[in-house]
């Protein structure tokens, strides 16, 4: 056995180049199989084409001569092929006796090769050890892998390397992780896209599969249904009317002017304008408070595993948007896809009702609860279990119920626009963090105060300086918990705990009195 570049780990490693040949064979295979095929499938190809190549190559060399081997004996004027020289040919032009007291008797050759280069090798060796180890650096192991176990192998990797000279070339096109040549796509045209969007206007919208789609469009039945299916997504895909709103491994389309309003776009309770801050100002107790809300806007390493069902406390910017938050835990709970919004199905754990939800990557939220949360009465600061469903593309959604009953609660309210708290009596109806409760008595008056706030740039600093009063007086202790604080500005301003939490340790109008409570702090006159 001779052995075998493409055996290596490093033949395939960072050396490894995709050719223009590569790039012509996988264009070719494509076209005679008519099926779009991923980058890990393609690289296996690949894979495979290199050891044919190579096996090919082997064959043409050694046609040329006699393979070299320390034990055989060869003839001025033979040639000889060296597997071990990258297979160069040479030809014998001299033969003498070896001296080598160590080793039994043995003859060498001189070769000559084409560019006059001259070596000496040993010949006629018997079966001792410089011949077994002159053999051994031309012989395969007896483990060598087959093509298709090393297709196995370096498949993805080879696939990785691919995408890379896929993506920068206009002649390949990728739909859903598979890739063909743009130029044999079949041609669709607007009369084939005319009808998808009224069989999607007649289903409200979507989401369909592309296959349902294909009935009513007559492409040609000669070619392959995945050949169809990658086309017509191809053509979709380019039209700006539709919309891939698929999870993972799924093709789904939906008419983009049917979606949601705040699928297309944020809603203005969810906007965040990022707000400059130390982070070192923060102490550890800060850290794992900030770890604890799970702010999705915290960018918070999301952790290996998550626990199911994830508890979240629900705050009044996704309450007033009827959203939940992409944060670094629930993220991983929610549907992944190719695009930035994927349409999903979420269901009441409780009785078993289904939503339509969207899951809005981007810019980190998912839609689809604000009927829910109207119908349960479901306040801000409530505490809510979500957890990936039975059926793919679902996600359960539940709230902690006891009875309803009556509990004293923080009320915002806006007299003569300045923007106010009190304690007041409410219905409530499920399980809630008491520091993060708030409802608001007039909407109207609320949004009102806010578009003033954004429109006269009113800082942070300037919220808290008015706020914190405001909830202090709440307290008979005069205190305020940095997360009532977090839920209170949050009605008027997105901000994540970080900014906020930074702002209480820098003004010196604030002080800390232990378990992330803060009162106003008392300046000397003197």
């Amino acid at each position: 056995m001779i052995q075998r570049k493409t055996q290596t780990p490093s033949y395939w490693g960072e050396a490894f180049e995709v050719t223009q040949e590569d790039l012509q064979y996988l264009s070719t295979l494509l076209v005679e199989e008519e099926l779009p095929r991923s980058a890990e499938e393609l690289g296996q190809a690949l894979v495979l084409q290199h050891c044919r190549r190579e096996e090919t190559l082997i064959e043409q060399m050694l046609s040329q001569g006699t393979p070299y081997q320390p034990r055989k004996s060869y003839d001025v004027g033979e040639r000889v092929v060296f597997p071990q020289l990258e297979y160069r040919v040479g030809e014998v032009v001299d033969e003498r006796p070896g001296h080598n007291p160590e080793y039994n008797p043995f003859s060498v050759i001189r070769v000559q090769f084409s560019d006059d280069d001259e070596r000496e090798f040993a010949a006629e060796l018997e079966d001792d050890e410089l011949s077994l180890n002159q053999e051994t650096s031309t012989s395969g192991s007896d483990d060598a892998l087959s093509p298709e176990e090393l297709a196995e192998v370096y498949g993805s990797q080879v696939g990785d390397r691919l995408e890379e000279h896929l993506e920068s070339n206009d002649n390949f096109v990728r739909l859903a992780g598979e890739w063909f040549p743009k130029d044999l796509l079949v041609d669709v045209h607007v009369g084939h896209l005319n009808l998808a969007e009224a069989r999607l206007d007649m289903e409200g919208g979507g989401p369909m599969p592309t296959e349902a789609l294909l009935g009513d469009l007559e492409l040609p039945e000669e070619i392959t249904p995945q050949l169809r299916t990658f086309s017509l997504n191809y053509a979709i895909q380019e039209d700006d009317r539709f919309d891939e709103v698929g999870p993972a491994g799924q093709v789904l389309w939906y008419l983009r002017d049917l979606e949601p309003k705040w699928v297309k776009s944020t809603p203005p309770y969810l906007e965040y304008d990022p707000i400059e801050y130390d982070p070192a100002l923060l102490t550890s107790e800060m850290l794992a408070l900030r770890q604890r809300l799970d702010d999705e806007w915290s960018d918070i390493e999301p952790p290996d595993e998550v626990e199911e069902p994830v508890a979240i406390t629900l705050t009044y910017p996704h309450w007033k948007s009827g959203t939940l938050p992409l944060s670094s835990r629930l993220s991983q709970v929610f549907p992944t896809g190719r695009t930035h919004r994927i349409r999903f199905t979420i269901i009441d754990k409780r009785s078993n009702e289904e939503m339509e939800g969207w899951v809005v990557r981007e810019k980190r939220y998912v839609y689809g609860l604000g009927d829910w949360y109207e119908e349960n009465k479901i306040p801000v600061g409530a505490y809510l279990e979500v957890a990936q469903g039975e059926e793919p593309g679902t996600v359960t959604v539940a709230m902690q119920r006891p009875r309803p009953r009556q509990e004293w609660i923080r009320v915002i309210f806006v007299p003569q626009g300045e923007i106010r708290f009190e304690m007041r009596k409410e219905r409530i109806s499920c399980d809630y963090d008491e520091l993060m409760i708030v409802t608001e008595e007039s909407p109207n008056a609320l949004d009102s105060a806010r578009t003033r706030i954004e429109e006269e740039n009113i800082t942070l600093e300037a919220i808290v300086a008015d706020f914190f009063p405001e909830l202090a007086k709440l307290s008979p202790q005069g205190t305020v918990h940095a997360v009532t604080l977090y839920s209170a500005v949050n009605t008027v301003m997105r901000t994540p705990p970080g900014p906020l939490l930074a702002e209480l340790v820098s003004n010196k109008s604030y002080a800390p009195v232990g378990d992330n409570y803060w009162v106003l702090r008392k300046i000397s006159s003197a």
